[in-house]
């Protein structure tokens, strides 16, 4: 465990994230709630995270659930995947149906974690996705007698950007921002490519032919 901290930096990234924690959370939550993301999450489970679809990552990241665990922080308990949240209108009989990706709870702060996995830079959209599945867990979930309030940590590949400070700043709900990856540069780089790969293979046939 030690190890794979001092590999992923773990110091300088808790805590790391764009967040607009501060603004949205009353002190000292906020900044409890700053140091439980952090930025880059380094999940060297998942590999080139970039060429895979996003369910294909969630995927990934449930088939390693205990990597995944170690990754995401201390004091995190899974809650569910694909976790359904419904909001019924009165009004028309309708009910609008939202799923979101991973849903935590972390047992020392005492709240809800929504993270939602995108594949690709991050866009100003996503703020308000997640804000939505943030807001439906906090009043649904939550019981705020015991509970402190929810809060989100969207998952991007990729390089954030200086958008992310003013997404953030247009949203009261509690988000976080992180880039994730797969193996680092290092192990990537120790590892042979594709091609390497491939005539291994046919040298190993030829000779067993």
């Amino acid at each position: 465990m030690l190890e794979h901290q001092i590999k992923a930096d773990l110091r300088r990234a808790v805590g790391a994230a764009p967040t607009n924690f501060t603004d949205a959370l009353e002190a000292p939550d906020s900044e409890l709630a700053q140091q439980l993301v952090k930025d880059p999450y380094v999940f060297e489970h998942l590999g080139l995270v970039e060429r895979i679809a996003e369910r294909d990552v969630e995927q990934a990241l449930m088939d390693r659930l205990q990597d995944t665990m170690l990754e995401l922080g201390r004091g995190m308990a899974f809650v569910g995947r694909q976790v359904r949240l419904t909001v019924p209108d009165d009004a028309s009989d309708r009910v609008d149906e939202f799923y979101v990706d991973l849903l935590f709870f972390h047992v020392e702060q005492l709240r809800y974690v929504v993270v939602e996995l995108k594949i690709g830079p991050f866009e100003p959209a996503h703020v308000g996705q997640l804000g939505t599945y943030v807001a439906i867990v906090d009043d649904q979930f939550r019981r705020p007698e015991i509970h402190a309030p929810t809060i989100g940590i969207l998952l991007c590949t990729g390089n954030t950007g200086p958008t992310v400070r003013y997404a953030l700043a247009g949203t009261r709900v509690p988000i976080a921002v992180a880039d994730y990856q797969g193996r680092p540069a290092d192990a990537r780089g120790a590892l042979p490519s594709a091609a390497e790969l491939e005539a291994v293979i046919e040298d190993e046939l030829d000779h067993r032919a």
